[in-house]
């Protein structure tokens, strides 16, 4: 049992800390600075030029022009109208739209919605890695094939795509390519020209930004409709009084995670691999999930044989140690990650994985901690398995 009740939080890829500037940021606009944008009197313009700044910071660290940033309530709704929008739009051109397995419930879910409405849906294999085959993708176009949606990286599993390539390809034959890129900005350097991006979504709360509030980059020339109606906002394509405070603070964060990206994810990767050895050395039977080293800084997932995930979360839980199974979206299932099946593991190793996501403030003598509690309760979850006595006795 937690006596000291110390809280070590290792699940940053389901939500972060906002960081203390960042809330420094956005106060003035609950109080002082209230105005609403749209409004033409001098007090609001305030609102107005928070807004236009915020757009342009976003834009920057992107390699994008400022008009090409809509902002949205989150990464979901940014994966929504980038999807059901372009399907919409180019429906004209055809209906058939290329997506991975392990994509997030906000693509797949659309993607299954729109299936429903007439579209095709081609769902790409991945790799034992997480990695979609680029040549699968290429076999995978045809002539009435209107959008790519594959993620920057996973987020259960960290593995980062060939997202440059997938682009190259995309652009080849005349296909949108939209990413989501909800775990991977502000901890990868992402170029959207150079990478060939056409759409990309993204949230506040996974850099030390406020919940509700993300962004859809769409490039200019590419065919959207309008995804809320009622007002001219954002360019009259999302319309709703915008999240003033909001925005402002999911500049501040952007700005900071790009100031603070080099050094960060250097340090965060470290504590990764350290952890990463420290468990597959110590806990037998046990393996790690996705790519090696083309993972997020600071993702890693475990499968432990012989294990039940849910027991295992709730036993750290009681350490003081926050983690976490799969998708923050999906923790309340029962089912298993649909990611971990996809890269080839059995139902019943599936069921037993478990993500640990570290955060700027993680130290190694936490890990130290983690990896010692894991140690502990796999054995004692272990003893427990009569799946696992057998097993002992016929090795």
């Amino acid at each position: 049992m937690n006596d000291d009740k110390r809280m070590i939080y290792l699940d940053n890829a389901a939500t972060t800390k906002t960081a203390p500037e960042v809330v420094e940021a956005m106060l003035p606009y609950f109080t002082e600075l209230y105005g609403n944008p749209s409004s033409v009197y001098q007090f609001a313009q305030k609102s107005k030029e928070a807004v236009a700044a915020s757009r342009e910071t976003i834009a920057g660290a992107l390699g994008a022009k400022p008009e090409e940033i809509y902002f949205t309530a989150g990464g979901t709704e940014a994966d929504n109208w980038a999807i059901k929008a372009a399907a919409e739009a180019y429906r004209a051109k055809g209906n058939h739209i290329i997506t991975s397995k392990i994509e997030h419930h906000a693509v797949l879910h659309t993607c299954q919605w729109l299936e429903k409405q007439g579209f095709e849906v081609t769902y790409l294999d991945v790799d034992e890695t997480g990695i979609v085959k680029l040549d699968q993708l290429e076999r995978a176009i045809r002539p009435e094939t209107i959008l790519i949606s594959v993620m920057f990286a996973n987020n259960e599993i960290g593995t980062i795509q060939p997202v440059k390539e997938i682009g190259q390809i995309a652009r080849r034959h005349g296909v949108l390519f939209h990413t989501d890129a909800v775990q991977a900005f502000g901890q990868l350097p992402i170029q959207v020209d150079e990478m060939n991006i056409d759409m990309l979504s993204s949230s506040g709360h996974k850099l030390n930004g406020p919940k509700g509030i993300g962004f859809l980059y769409i490039r200019k020339g590419v065919k959207i409709r309008s995804f809320v109606h009622g007002g001219a906002q954002e360019r009259k394509r999302r319309a709703g009084t915008e999240n003033v405070p909001g925005i402002v603070g999911y500049a501040a964060a952007v700005e900071r995670a790009v100031r603070t990206m080099e050094q960060r994810t250097a340090r965060e990767r470290e504590l990764r691999d350290y952890l990463i050895s420290r468990v597959l050395a110590e806990v037998p039977y046990t393996r790690l999930n996705g790519h090696r080293t083309k993972r997020l800084p600071n993702n890693a997932n475990f499968s432990f044989q012989f294990v039940e995930g849910e027991s295992l979360l709730i036993m750290l839980d009681m350490e003081g140690i926050c983690g976490s199974s799969g998708s923050a979206c999906t923790s309340g299932s029962l089912d298993p990650s649909h990611v971990l099946l996809a890269i080839g593991l059995p139902h019943e190793i599936a069921h037993g994985s478990l993500r640990l996501t570290l955060s700027e403030e993680t130290t190694k003598e936490e890990l130290d901690y983690v990896a010692e509690a894991i140690k502990k309760i796999v054995e004692r979850l272990r003893g427990m398995s009569p799946l696992y006595e057998d097993f002992i006795r016929r090795q």
